[in-house]
C-alpha cells in the first residue's frame, strides 16, 4: 500500500508502508473554479492557466464545463477538465475531488465564483421582500453558503496534507451595501464574508488561507442588455468606470497565490470606489445643478 503525498509540479518520492519500494510521480498544481464557463469565472481560469496551473471548471451543465475546459487547454497548453456539479449533492462533490486525485493533481487554490443571484425573472427589478418565497430564500443560501462549504471541505482535506492552500470567494460589495429587492442575495454575501473569516481561523494552522474578492457591478452581458435599467453604471463610481472580468481575475490571482501569503480572513473590494462614498458623485452633481438652477 502506498502512502501518497501531494505536491506541486515536481517529482516526489512515494514510499510503501514498509519503505521497501520507492516510486516517483509528477503532481500538477491546480486551481478549481466554480462557475468557470463564462465571465469572471472563465477569466479566473484563464489567469491561472496562463501561469501553468492545471484547471478544473464546474458548471451546472456538463457540456458547457467540458467545452470551457477544452478551450482553456487549447489556448494555454495545460491540463484541464470540466465537471457538472449539483448543489444538492455532497456525494457528487466528493466524487469530483476523488477524480482530481486520480488525475494526479493537487488543488492548491479554490475559487468559488458560482452564485444564486436571487433576482427572480427580471434582474433590473429583483424579488420583492413580500413576494420572495421561503423556498427561494433557502435556495440562495444553499447555493452561496452550504454548497461552498461542501467544496471547501473537500479541498481543505487535501490542502491540510500539504500544509498549503488558498480559498478565494468571489463575493459582492452588497455584503456591505444592500440594494433593493435582493434581501436573500445580500444576506448570503454577508454570510460569505463571515464564513471566510471562520475558515481563516479554523484552517490557518494547516497553512490554508481564506479571503474574499468583493466586486461591485461587473460588465457582464446581462448588465449590457439591461441598458437604461442598469442599477449601477460607471458614472456612479469615483473613477468613472466599473469592473471587467480581468479585474476580478487579477484580484483572485493575488489572493489565490503566494503574492498574498500573509493575507487571510480579509476582503479585497474591487468596485471602482463605489463602497468608499456615502453618495455617488453623479447624485452630488445632480444636486449641485438643482441648487444652481433654484429648483429646490
Amino acid at each position: 500500500m502506498f502512502l501518497e503525498f501531494y505536491t506541486t509540479n515536481f517529482y516526489h518520492e512515494i514510499k510503501s508502508a514498509n519503505y521497501m519500494e520507492v516510486r516517483k510521480i509528477i503532481v500538477k498544481r491546480a486551481v478549481f473554479v466554480t462557475g468557470g464557463t463564462i465571465g469572471s469565472g472563465l477569466a479566473v481560469a484563464c489567469r491561472f492557466a496562463s501561469e501553468g496551473y492545471a484547471v478544473f471548471i464546474t458548471s451546472r451543465d456538463v457540456q458547457r464545463a467540458s467545452e470551457a475546459a477544452k478551450n482553456v487547454a487549447e489556448k494555454y497548453g495545460v491540463f484541464t477538465k470540466g465537471y457538472e456539479l449539483d448543489i444538492r449533492s455532497e456525494r457528487r462533490v466528493i466524487d469530483v475531488f476523488n477524480d482530481i486525485d486520480r488525475n494526479e493533481c493537487f488543488v492548491e487554490t479554490v475559487v468559488l465564483n458560482s452564485a444564486d443571484m436571487g433576482f427572480g425573472t427580471d434582474p433590473a427589478i429583483g424579488m420583492s421582500f413580500f413576494d420572495v418565497s421561503v423556498e427561494e430564500f433557502q435556495r440562495v443560501f444553499e447555493t452561496n453558503l452550504v454548497w461552498n462549504f461542501m467544496i471547501v471541505r473537500q479541498a481543505a482535506i487535501r490542502m491540510r496534507e500539504q500544509h498549503k492552500g488558498a480559498v478565494v470567494f468571489i463575493g459582492s460589495n452588497t455584503a456591505y451595501r444592500a440594494i433593493p429587492n435582493r434581501s436573500a442575495y445580500c444576506a448570503s454575501k454577508g454570510g460569505i464574508n463571515s464564513m471566510s473569516k471562520a475558515f481563516a481561523v479554523d484552517l490557518g494552522k494547516y497553512g490554508i488561507r481564506s479571503n474574499v474578492v468583493l466586486p461591485g457591478t461587473i460588465k457582464t452581458d446581462r448588465w449590457v442588455k439591461m441598458g437604461s435599467k442598469q442599477i449601477v453604471n460607471g458614472t456612479l463610481t469615483p473613477i468613472g468606470d466599473i469592473s471587467d472580468f480581468e479585474d476580478i481575475a487579477n484580484a483572485a490571482w493575488y489572493l489565490g497565490t503566494d503574492l498574498s501569503k500573509n493575507v487571510t480572513g480579509s476582503e479585497l473590494i474591487v468596485d471602482g470606489g463605489m463602497s468608499a462614498q456615502l453618495y455617488p458623485e453623479a447624485l452630488n452633481e445632480y444636486k449641485r445643478k438643482v441648487i444652481e438652477n433654484n429648483l429646490l
